[in-house]
């Protein structure tokens, strides 16, 4: 099971013994060396609760059910009420169990078992291990009833006590804590068993809980130390320090034994052990150790007891600790290997020789474990073959040499237009002595005839230097109107295709732009050709607009209110009125023109309405004079 933390306490019992007869006791745990334990109780390992057997208690088992006062039972939990829920203390064991007590309502016995194979005239360690499960913080609070336990030795007729303590009380804590309870006595002549108790000295209700584990008796003895010639208990040495020789003493304390018998053991790993044969003296000589061994006396104060396990003591171990050095460790050309005792291990010095600096890039070393050197080998990369217009220079730093220089090649553009049908020359014009040609096309002379639009190209070169020249020919296309229209005073012309066109109203004058701005109406012949050639292509419009305002102020612009180009229509009605519905002027089918007078009198600024029917198509409209 998981080891629970648990804060130990030793708590040493003074113990006096009445008897009929003379009993000879020791107060609190052996001082000391000890056997092997003769008796351990752990109460076993299993989940669930589980009873002691017949006889060895007087309480009620609980069987499966919480233990009531009065009641015990034996389990991996504490988890009853409001108990500390721990597990047990033996360590190391999984689902270990446990006895777990609730005090009766009045003192008295809840344990007994009678303990056999004890030898006669010798001193014995009891020891058990308890623990207050009662917390402080819960239902009982502050007032809970402490425990109070008592151990008693009785003889083997169950009339004699031959020894006994209390723990005295032990209140609830925070947490749990187990401790420690033991007492040490010595059998009379003739006793070789002996009868444990535990009495509860509380009583009953709330509190005074608790649970009991690893109860143990093993024989108490003087303290027996071990040591050689020079006080050491532990020898430490090195495999190429063997085979190793010396003397070992036992010295014991004569706090318990009055006489001393021994026998003299040995073992490999410190847990199984083996008599030396005929070492039966206080001294011993050993010899011929080549690994870790370990040496110990048992002790006891008769011949017959020294090899009863439940009679006698062991004294202190001696450890006799050889380390293996292992093999000498495989070592470069440079290194050198010493052993150290102190450590038993193998020291190994010596450094490398440094590799050599300041190589060139192409050089590389090598380390020569024959020589124990450093051999440099490599040659800096030859020099390439360069054009004329390329330099070299060795790169350091990727070891190679970088060509610089592009071949002096000259790029340049022309861009030129070609009129549909028309050839143009494309003329290769350098400044490069005594140059040859080669144009895309194949041809090697120094201009190329071409009527069809595209991109043609010419390499001109003397071997050294280099020059491209990139004609883009582009083919203007003869225009082709889609559309004029009127927009207010401004004639817009509108071709189905893209290209370089000029635009004209008179057939002379020519623009790039095909917005004519400011027109008066009328009837125009509109002009359009590509630039620079001579193929014209025309059309008839007749832009015709109403004027948003007039100022008839004789100054020459906009003195009249005029519908220039009406007359051009098959057929044309005009009326203009005022605000008020009154016919101020009309005409059908001419020219329309109107002053800003009516009857003679100039009419003021005001907005003014118009109705034009134009080829049967009637339109609605005003417009402003202005003072």
């Amino acid at each position: 099971m998981k080891k629970y933390f648990k804060t130990l306490k030793t708590i040493i019992i003074c113990v006096a013994f009445f008897s009929t007869k003379i009993v000879v006791a020791q107060l609190g745990f052996c001082n000391g060396n000890s056997g092997d334990p003769i008796f351990t109780e752990n109460f076993g390992v299993g989940t669930g609760q589980s009873a002691l057997p017949a006889g060895t208690t007087t309480y009620a088992y609980a069987n499966g059910a919480e233990p009531n006062d009065g009641f015990y039972t034996v389990s991996n939990t504490t988890n009853y009420f409001d108990w500390f829920t721990i597990p047990d203390h033996t360590p190391d064991d999984t689902n270990g169990k446990m006895l777990v007590i609730n005090s009766d309502f009045t003192s008295g016995e809840f344990y007994n078992t009678p303990i056999s194979g004890l030898c006669v005239n010798t001193t014995y360690e009891f020891s058990s291990w308890l623990v207050n499960i009662t917390p402080s913080t819960g239902f009982c609070g502050a007032n809970a009833i402490p425990i109070n336990v008592s151990f008693e030795i009785w003889d083997n007729t169950d009339t004699n006590l031959l020894a006994s303590g209390s723990t005295g009380d032990i209140g609830s804590t925070t947490t749990p804590n187990w401790m420690q309870f033991g007492l040490v006595f010595q059998t009379l002549p003739g006793q070789t068993s002996v009868i444990l108790k535990m009495k509860n000295n509380g009583v009953g209700g709330c509190g005074n809980d608790l649970a009991i584990d690893d109860i143990v008796f093993k024989s108490c003895g003087d303290n027996i130390t071990i040591s050689d010639a020079s006080n050491n208990a532990t020898v430490n040495l090195c495999s190429n320090q063997t085979p190793y020789s010396t003397s070992l003493t036992v010295t014991p304390d004569n706090t318990v034994f009055s006489t001393h018998f021994y026998q003299w053991e040995e073992s490999s790993d410190g847990t199984i052990w083996s008599d030396i044969i005929g070492e039966i003296n206080q001294n011993i000589t050993i010899s011929g150790i080549n690994t870790t061994t370990y040496y110990r006396a048992k002790v006891a104060q008769s011949a017959a007891n020294v090899n009863n396990s439940s009679c006698n003591v062991v004294s202190e171990v001696f450890e006799v600790v050889v380390t293996d050095l292992g093999i000498a460790p495989t070592l470069a050309c440079w290194e050198t290997a010493t052993i150290n005792t102190t450590t038993c291990s193998w020291d190994i010095t010596g450094t490398q020789p440094i590799a050599p600096t300041g190589l060139a890039c192409w050089e590389s070393a090598t380390f020569n474990t024959v020589t124990c050197s450093w051999d440099i080998a490599g040659v800096q990369p030859n020099q390439p073959v360069l054009a004329c217009w390329e330099s070299a220079i060795f790169n350091t730093t990727s070891c190679n040499w970088d060509v610089f220089g592009d071949q002096p090649i000259d790029n340049q553009e022309e861009f030129l237009t070609l009129c549909q049908g028309e050839n143009i020359s494309l003329q290769a014009l350098t400044a490069i002595t005594s140059p040859t040609y080669l144009w895309g096309t194949g041809e090697i002379t120094s201009f190329l005839e071409v009527g069809t639009a595209g991109v043609y190209a010419v390499q001109v070169g003397n071997g050294c230097l280099s020059t491209i020249i990139t004609f883009t020919v582009t083919q203007i296309e003869i225009p082709i109107i889609e559309s004029v229209e009127s927009i207010e005073s401004a004639i817009i012309v509108n071709t189905s295709n893209i290209g370089d066109f000029q635009y004209s109203v008179d057939g002379v004058n020519y623009q790039n732009s095909n917005v004519f701005s400011d027109m008066e109406g009328g009837l125009y012949t509109i002009y359009v050709k590509g630039s620079n050639c001579t193929d014209v292509v025309t059309t008839r419009f007749l832009h015709f607009y109403v004027p948003q305002f007039f100022t008839p102020n004789n100054d020459g612009y906009h003195d009249t209110f005029d519908l220039k180009g009406i007359a051009h229509f098959e057929t044309s009605e005009v009326y203009l009125f005022d605000r008020f519905g009154k016919l101020l002027k009309s005409t059908k089918n001419a020219p329309f023109a109107w002053n800003g007078t009516f009857n003679g009198s100039p009419l003021p600024t005001s907005d003014y309405w118009y109705v034009l029917i134009i080829n049967g198509q009637r339109r609605v409209g005003h417009f402003t004079l202005k003072r």
